[in-house]
């Protein structure tokens, strides 16, 4: 097949150069965060376009996908689909694919990680000990991990992996999910509130999207005990940032360890000036291992779909 003839894949925002050469090797690939006006080049050559490759925390808009009269899938780096709009693709008989399967237990390690350097004070131990301090003084001391109370919003996958991480931990786990599951040999409760209300470390691990958005607001963390801490690992949205930091300068709640923000890569000053918060760039699936697998996957659902095969990881 030419390259006049092979199929074309319009890539949304960078993903792994890995991925980006092993597209390149078999289609077409236009990049469309290198135009200098993506608009006057999606109406030259949007009608080319049969497979969308986009990252989870970018999506597609709407406003793009009606320059591509012909796209028959979106195949998205990673598992959040809140950046694509569902209902638009089901109207449009647009598949959605996702890396599903393959960065859950990068994600939960991540959780658990994020729970031991808040609580443990690994990062300002590491500072503590680079900048002298333990020459004259004694490190502060920090709180256990093992035998406290976990509430994990949301118990899919992620959730699944988190709360079977903790239980090693001999931690007792409880969970707020949008319904129960009477197979997990975990608390469920009815409410957001009263899961907030018992736990001492509250981790997000739901979906992001309009629905969710906002849904750790000031009522949940004013119902947080003064000691607990809030771990997000999901999706920036979910969380009420200026309630957060509110909370966090008031010390209403202990800590706060952050993989996801509202407006990435933007963080809040205030966020990065507070002592008890642990910050990471969104690195949860950031491994060798997990990427790797992540480019087979998607690679594999843009290749099933130009063979007109059935699509690994549909949704």
């Amino acid at each position: 097949m030419t390259s006049s003839t092979r199929h074309t894949v319009l890539l949304i925002a960078p993903v792994l150069d890995s991925l980006l050469e092993k597209l390149s090797n078999s289609f077409e690939v236009f990049r469309l965060y290198e135009q200098a006006e993506p608009l006057a080049w999606l109406n030259q050559h949007g009608s080319t376009v049969r497979a969308v490759v986009t990252r989870g925390d970018v999506g597609v808009s709407n406003a793009v996908l009606e320059h591509l009269p012909d796209v028959g899938l979106i195949a998205i780096f990673g598992v959040g689909t809140d950046g694509v709009d569902l209902n638009y693709t089901r109207q449009h008989n647009i598949a959605v694919t996702i890396t599903s399967g393959v960065l859950t237990n990068d994600v939960a390690d991540m959780a658990l990680g994020l729970i031991l350097s808040g609580a443990r004070n690994l990062v300002a131990g590491d500072k503590f000990v680079r900048q002298g301090q333990w020459i004259t003084q004694a490190p502060p001391l920090g709180t256990q991990v093992s035998n406290k109370r976990i509430g994990i919003v949301g118990m899919g996958n992620i959730g699944r992996a988190i709360a079977k991480r903790a239980a090693a931990f001999d931690m007792a786990v409880s969970y707020f999910s949008r319904s129960a599951k009477p197979a997990l040999p975990y608390v469920c409760r009815d409410n957001l509130i009263s899961l907030a209300q018992e736990s001492d470390f509250l981790v997000v691990a739901a979906s992001g999207g309009e629905e969710t958005r906002g849904l750790i607001d000031d009522s949940v963390m004013a119902a947080m005990p003064k000691h607990a801490w809030l771990i997000n690992i999901a999706r920036g949205s979910l969380v009420d940032e200026k309630a957060l930091i509110t909370a966090l300068q008031n010390r209403s709640i202990a800590g706060a360890a952050l993989d996801v923000f509202e407006d990435e890569p933007q963080v809040p000053a205030e966020l990065i000036a507070l002592e008890n918060v642990v910050l990471q760039p969104h690195v949860g699936s950031a491994t060798h291992e997990t990427r790797q697998k992540m480019r087979d996957v998607v690679y594999a659902n843009v290749d099933a779909f130009f063979k007109q095969q059935t699509l690994p990881n549909a949704i």
